[in-house]
């Protein structure tokens, strides 16, 4: 697979998670569009350094940044989840309450 190739991928990603980020209501949908947003720079940044050093010495880091966004994602869906129990709030508008 070639660089352009994947940086086209990791493009598309983004810009379907941003579309997603943005038109979305749902906490929960949100939440998905911030992790495609997130998997494209990953998948970015993968190839970029695949490219310039063909070593395995990248992946650790790939490794470590996947393991983080599945804990930010349980951590979010955690408090989307307690969020939904005390308040019956699903939607960002229902949620921007709290601020007050």
């Amino acid at each position: 697979m070639t660089l352009e190739t994947t940086l086209l991928v990791a493009a598309a990603l983004f810009c379907v998670g941003l579309f997603g980020a943005l038109t979305q209501q749902s906490v929960v949908m949100l939440m998905m569009g911030l992790e495609l947003m997130l998997g494209g720079v990953i998948l970015g940044a993968a190839g970029v350094w695949r490219h310039l050093s063909p070593t395995a010495d990248g992946q650790v880091l790939i490794v470590l940044a996947v393991t983080v966004m599945a804990v930010e994602m349980a951590v979010g869906f955690a408090v989307v989840t307690a969020l939904f129990r005390t308040r019956e709030a699903d939607m960002t508008d229902m949620a921007a309450e709290l601020r007050e």
